[in-house]
């Protein structure tokens, strides 16, 4: 399914594969050609294996019964790089490793879906990183990514724009949507910018003072 081009000094972002809901092959094979640097969730190895990816880096904690060696009789060469480290997701994991290789942008795929908690936990868990590499998450109904600094951004009238908080963010400004903010508050549980819209052709301006926002562009047929 996959051919990999020449990495630029790291100029694409790269590909992180998780273990959750698979997206279509259309999205996945779009995302490859703009990310030829393949990370992988060792859980996940063997269903990418299946759609003959190359694969350049497996990363997880290889507990159970997983053995990567397997894996490398498949597919070589290969990185295998164990982290142990109970305390962070395996998703973490992988953000944290493309971030000490200086990769500036991540594409993140087969994150939602499947268990609600590792979902919640990958949605949320983003947003800590931010600083240091640019995420984009994505699935067949969804791309996420977190607020950084201001942002803004072409849409087409009647693109639905979520702003989830992570937390309780505030000083929220927003020009170009159908229910704009002036200086307000979203709150985790209690208040949220869900199923907002793109008013009319044009941009869109979304900034924040204080906190964590995970912007949300979503649709209701599968990608593509």
């Amino acid at each position: 399914m996959s051919s990999h081009h020449i990495v630029r000094d790291k100029q694409e972002p790269a590909l992180l594969i998780a273990n959750g809901e698979a997206c279509s092959e259309e999205l996945l094979g779009q995302l490859l050609e703009w990310s030829p640097y393949v990370v992988v969730l060792d859980r996940a190895a063997h269903r990418v294996l299946d759609l003959d990816i190359k694969i350049d880096v497996l990363l997880g904690d290889f507990d159970g019964t997983f053995d990567p060696q397997k894996v490398l009789a498949h597919q070589y060469p290969l990185e295998i790089v164990h982290t142990p480290d109970q305390n962070k997701t395996d998703l973490e994991k992988g953000i944290e490793f493309l971030i000490q290789r200086g990769f500036p942008a991540v594409n993140i795929v087969w994150a939602t879906g499947r268990r609600a908690d590792h979902t919640i936990s990958n949605l949320t868990n983003i947003v800590r990183y931010k600083d240091q590499i640019k995420i984009v998450l994505l699935d067949d109904y969804s791309k996420v990514f977190p607020l950084r600094g201001t942002f803004e951004k072409w849409y087409t009238a009647a693109t639905p724009i979520s702003l989830i908080p992570v937390g309780t963010v505030t000083g929220i400004t927003t020009e170009g949507l159908k229910y704009d903010l002036l200086n307000e508050a979203l709150v985790l549980g209690q208040r949220s910018g869900n199923s907002n819209e793109v008013l009319r052709d044009g941009f869109v301006r979304i900034k924040a003072q204080v906190g964590d926002l995970l912007i949300m562009e979503c649709w209701d047929q599968v990608w593509g």
